[in-house]
């Protein structure tokens, strides 16, 4: 008696069934349809084995396994790495000039109030502790990812305090350090 050859497949999954987990139809190169579950937490790349739907055994053995690599889309929102959640969220200039307290949403469907610092830049990451995946017990983190977004169109009154906040500030230098970081 021989094992059978195992087969592959491959299946896409939006993140929040990769997170939840899913019940999915596979198509085998075959043409052989198996429902399969997708555990929940899965990530991109993982493989999955069905054991016993692959090709069937020689000789009274038993069938092989199917091999399920399982991608997970990437989502508009949320980026997940590990246990962990990255977010990339909108603020305004004023915003991020003076600080402020916005709401974020979570990958569990909740939102959390996350507390933006004054003086904050785009690309600025603020941790929120357990709002993450959880897995063996333990959540991950959720990572807020500031992108400072500047409007498109201004008003008269909104270009001359932008330009009176130009002046009063001129001697900030954004650039400062950036030509020399480039020489070295």
């Amino acid at each position: 008696a021989q094992k059978g050859a195992d087969m592959t497949a491959t299946v896409s999954l939006p993140l929040r069934q990769a997170v939840d987990g899913a019940t999915v139809k596979i198509q085998t190169a075959s043409g052989k349809s198996v429902t399969a579950k997708v555990p929940a937490g899965v990530s991109d790349g993982q493989k999955i084995r069905i054991a016993g739907k692959g090709h069937p055994g020689l000789n009274g053995g038993p069938a092989g396994d199917i091999i399920v690599t399982v991608h997970v889309e990437p989502h508009p929102v949320f980026e997940v790495q590990g246990k962990d959640v990255y977010v990339n969220v909108p603020v305004s200039f004023p915003e991020a000039a003076l600080g402020a307290t916005v709401e974020v949403p979570t990958l569990a469907g909740h939102t959390v109030r996350v507390k933006i610092p004054a003086g904050s830049s785009t690309d600025k990451i603020l941790r929120v502790r357990g709002k993450g995946l959880t897995a063996k017990g333990t959540a991950g983190d959720m990572y807020v990812r500031l992108k400072v977004v500047v409007p498109t169109r201004l008003s008269d009154d909104a270009r001359k305090t932008v330009e009176l906040f130009a002046k009063a500030t001129d001697d900030a230098d954004p650039r400062a350090d950036f030509i020399r970081m480039a020489k070295v």
